[in-house]
């Protein structure tokens, strides 16, 4: 086996670096190896493939390269052994397809007054003329969306804590000192005070409401409700039994985190973005005021440059920097090279979007790029691909077409600092470092304007 160049850096030392500056280390290994690239892991082979024809192979290849769930067990503490991100063959299939429903057709359309509901009550909660950091506060909506969408659950106590934990679970182990404590302490149990006996702890608390829920709505059944958990409570498997309440809980984990998390993130980069370069912001809010006061979601989710700019966001930082592992299986060829059983494969993301044969100018932040060319599902792959592609991608854009929407079209809004926003890494994700920091003036002039005429008809 011949295998791609890469450093030779020991793995902890790359990890720092990449923990330090992750698309600044990337950027330097792309230029420096090309777009296939060997990080050993022990006696473990990494290859990571940022050329679409690669990517491709990578993807469609399914009889020597598999996606298989056990790769992705570093996830399991939190999503649970039965997760869609655990399972192989026909019964991830099965589980992917009865997740999948809930994303999709009318159930989308008939949440998206809701969503905008709940970002407009949210939002207007903001001092006008006091900084507010904008990533909590927009995790806080795409949350809120996340469980009632997976779990029907709107308010209540049991979503108040619901909520809680999934927020704890979200930023622990962001802080500089959870990083070094985890480095000191590792995968050792010693109770709720240490770090990975307190991730375990959160586990718990968290798993055990989850589970309470599935038990009380199997009792008590409503068939009116058209929420994720509706829908896997009335399931049934490849076999045709239903599932057992434990699946049900581990398979509503994954999507609740990714409504939460993903969105959170992609949405307060996109403010970032827009309000730091006036052009796009001045032709996005023409775009969204040529739809006139309250309009349907649908036609918000059909704008062509508020589709080019959420995908811009997606592109120069994506959420999901890398796609989810591959295994080579039986020796196989990618980009010239033979690889043997054992070998990981994995899609970059990041330096796939990095490409300047692809996106000109790859750094400057240029929607227009996407209204000028379709790119191919291996040339763009913000949600990933294959069989392991994200199963709310299509919400997810959705999701954050509206938020943007309902927060650019009435509020006036400004970053508190015009310092680039940084990354920071944190597990999967690339989070704004500051959390970006905005001010609201308001709401906008013809926002008042309507208040004031429809005060005077009444």
């Amino acid at each position: 086996m011949q295998l791609p160049p890469g450093p030779k850096t020991p793995s902890w030392l790359i990890g720092l670096q990449f923990e330090a500056n992750p698309f600044g280390y990337m950027d330097v290994i792309s230029k420096r190896y090309g777009d296939i690239v060997t990080l050993m892991l022990g006696s473990t082979p990494i290859v990571y493939v940022s050329n679409p024809s690669g990517i491709k192979d990578i993807f469609t290849n399914t009889k020597e390269i598999a996606a298989r769930g056990d790769l992705n067990r570093d996830f399991a503490l939190m999503t649970g052994k039965q997760g869609v991100l655990q399972l192989d063959g026909i019964c991830h299939k099965n589980r992917r397809k009865l997740l999948m429903q809930t994303f999709h057709g009318a159930r989308m359309q008939a949440c998206g007054r809701r969503i905008c509901e709940l970002t407009e009550k949210i939002i207007s909660k903001q001092t006008v003329g006091k900084p507010f950091v904008a990533y909590p506060t927009i995790e806080d909506i795409t949350l809120k969306v996340g469980i009632e969408v997976v779990m029907g659950l709107d308010k209540g106590e049991r979503h108040d804590k619901i909520k809680h934990l999934f927020i704890t679970a979200l930023r622990y182990g962001q802080s500089a000192i959870d990083k070094i404590l985890l480095n000191i302490f590792g995968e050792r149990d010693l109770g709720r005070w240490s770090p990975y006996g307190y991730r375990l702890y959160l586990r718990q608390q968290l798993f055990q409401l989850l589970l309470t829920e599935v038990e009380e709505r199997r009792q008590q059944l409503n068939f009116s409700q058209t929420d994720m958990l509706a829908d896997l409570i009335l399931a049934e498997d490849e076999t045709g039994q239903p599932l057992s309440n434990e699946e049900v809980r581990d398979l509503l984990l994954s999507p609740i985190f990714a409504a939460g998390d993903a969105s959170g993130t992609a949405i307060a980069w996109a403010l970032y973005w827009i309000h730091r370069l006036p052009t796009v912001r001045s032709r996005l809010l023409e775009e969204l005021d040529s739809l006139g006061d309250n309009p349907d979601p649908m036609n918000i989710f059909a704008l062509p440059y508020l589709n080019a700019v959420c995908n811009e966001v997606l592109r120069i930082y994506p959420t999901q920097l890398f796609a989810f592992p591959r295994l080579v299986e039986s020796t196989v060829e990618v980009m010239g090279y033979k690889l043997n059983p054992g070998t990981v494969l994995i899609a970059n993301i990041y330096s796939t979007h990095q490409r300047e044969d692809l996106y000109p100018e790859p750094k400057e932040f240029q929607p227009e790029r996407f209204l000028e060319k379709q790119f191919s599902p291996y040339e763009f792959l913000p949600f990933g691909g294959g069989s392991r592609v994200c199963i709310g991608a299509t919400f997810a854009l959705f999701e954050m077409k509206l938020i943007l929407a309902t927060i650019l079209s009435r509020y006036e809004l400004e970053l508190v600092s015009q310092r680039p926003e940084r990354p920071k890494y944190g597990g999967l994700i690339c989070y704004p470092a500051s959390g970006v920091k905005m001010v609201t003036h308001g709401l906008r002039q013809h926002q008042e304007q309507s208040q004031i005429l429809a005060f005077d008809l009444i």
